[in-house]
C-alpha cells in the first residue's frame, strides 16, 4: 500500500496538496483521499495516478489525474490571532471563479483545523458576495467602502465576536466666568423648531478619544476653543440608533475664547445663556435627564462634585495611546505613580 499525501472534502469535491497555491480538483466519480490514507486495490486511483499523486510533492503545478485535471488557485489570507484566518479580496474575479477558489481553500482550512474565516469585500468587488453567502458566510458588519463576511468551521455554535453593540456620543458643558452657559439650537432632531436650548452634543467619530471629541464638536457648533477638564456622567441607553445601545458622557470643558460664530448647516442659533434662565427651561424641568445633569453641573461648579479627569496612558503590548478617566482628586498623592505606569494588562 502507498500513502497519499493529500487532504480532501466531501463538501468541496476537492483534492488539495501541500505544494504552496495549487488545489487539484479530480474528474467526477473519483475517491477523495484524507491526509495520509493508504491506498487500497479497489481505489479508483491507478498506478499512474498515485505517481503523479507523489510527483506533486516535488514542485509540479499540474499533476494527471486519469487525464482529467484541473488547477484551481487558492485565496490569499493570513492567520488570525485566535485560530483562524482573514481574506481581503482585492482583485476583481469572475463569480464562479471565486466561488471555486472559495471551496478549495475552505477544504484546505478545514483540513487544517481553522475555525473563523474572515472576507474583507471592497465595495467593487460586491457581485462576489453571492457565492460566498451560498457557502454560508454571513454578513457581520458593512462600512462605507467594504462589506466583512463571517463563516465558522467547527461543529456547533460560533464564538466569533458581534459587531460593535454601541455608538458613543458627548454632550459639552461650557460655563464661562459669567456663569453663563455655552447653548445651541439644533436645525435638525427632535428639538428643531422647538424653541429649547441645549448643549453642544455629537458624536465621538473611529479613533477619535472621548475628550478630543467634546473639543471639537463645541468648535464645530459654536466655534468656541476650549479645554477639556472633566466626564461629569454617562449614560447608557438601549435600541437607539439602528437598534444599537448607545453611551452618551456629559463633559465639562473650559472656554479659552467667547466669540461665537454658530455652525450654518447645522445649527439655528447659539448663544451664552445665564445659568438660572438655562435651568428654568421647561424642557430641562420636565426631563429627568436633564434635571439630574442640571444637578451635577451646578455640584461641579460649588466645587462639591468631582468627575473624571482623562490621564494618557500607553499600553505595553501594542505602544497604543489612550485615556483613563478617574477621579484625580481623590487619587492626588496617593497613587500617581501607579497612573503613570501602564499595567501589564494594558
Amino acid at each position: 500500500m502507498i500513502r497519499i499525501l493529500c487532504t480532501y472534502s466531501l463538501l468541496s469535491s476537492t483534492i488539495i496538496f501541500p505544494l504552496g497555491r495549487t488545489t487539484l480538483l479530480p474528474s467526477k466519480g473519483y475517491s477523495f483521499l484524507h491526509l495520509g490514507d493508504r491506498v487500497r486495490a479497489k481505489t479508483p486511483f491507478s498506478a499512474r495516478t498515485v505517481s503523479a499523486l507523489m510527483r506533486a510533492r516535488s514542485g509540479m503545478e499540474q499533476v494527471l489525474v486519469e487525464n482529467e485535471v484541473q488547477q484551481v488557485r487558492l485565496l490569499d489570507s493570513v492567520n488570525d490571532e485566535h485560530g483562524g484566518v482573514i481574506v481581503e479580496l482585492s482583485e476583481y474575479m469572475d463569480s464562479k471563479v471565486f466561488a471555486s477558489m472559495l471551496k478549495a481553500s475552505l477544504a484546505l482550512w478545514r483540513s487544517q483545523g481553522k475555525r473563523g474565516v474572515w472576507i474583507k469585500v471592497p465595495i467593487e468587488l460586491v457581485s462576489l458576495v453571492e457565492a460566498a453567502v451560498k457557502e454560508g458566510f454571513w454578513f457581520h458588519h458593512a462600512e462605507p467602502k467594504y462589506l466583512m463576511l463571517a463563516f465558522w468551521i467547527p461543529e456547533g455554535a460560533h464564538t466569533l465576536p458581534a459587531n460593535a453593540s454601541h455608538r458613543v456620543g458627548v454632550g459639552a458643558f461650557v460655563m464661562n466666568k459669567k456663569r453663563e452657559v455655552l447653548v445651541v439650537q439644533e436645525k435638525s432632531g427632535i428639538l428643531r423648531g422647538k424653541g429649547v436650548w441645549k448643549f453642544p452634543t455629537g458624536v465621538v467619530d473611529e479613533g477619535e478619544d472621548i475628550c478630543a471629541a467634546a473639543i471639537r464638536e463645541v468648535k464645530e457648533e459654536t466655534a468656541i476653543d476650549t479645554e477639556f477638564l472633566e466626564v461629569l456622567a454617562f449614560r447608557q441607553s438601549h435600541k437607539i440608533f439602528f437598534e444599537k445601545s448607545d453611551l452618551f458622557f456629559v463633559c465639562m470643558l473650559r472656554p479659552l475664547s467667547l466669540n461665537i460664530e454658530k455652525q450654518e448647516s447645522e445649527i439655528e442659533d447659539a448663544r451664552w445663556m445665564p445659568w438660572d434662565e438655562y435651568v428654568a427651561q421647561p424642557f430641562v424641568q420636565k426631563h429627568e435627564l436633564m434635571k439630574h445633569l442640571v444637578d451635577i453641573c451646578k455640584a461641579k461648579e460649588d466645587e462639591a462634585y468631582f468627575g473624571f479627569s482623562p490621564v494618557p496612558i500607553t499600553s505595553k503590548i501594542s505602544n497604543q495611546k489612550s485615556h483613563l478617566y478617574v477621579n484625580d482628586r481623590d487619587l492626588k498623592g496617593r497613587s500617581s505613580d501607579c497612573l503613570s505606569q501602564p499595567s501589564e494588562f494594558d
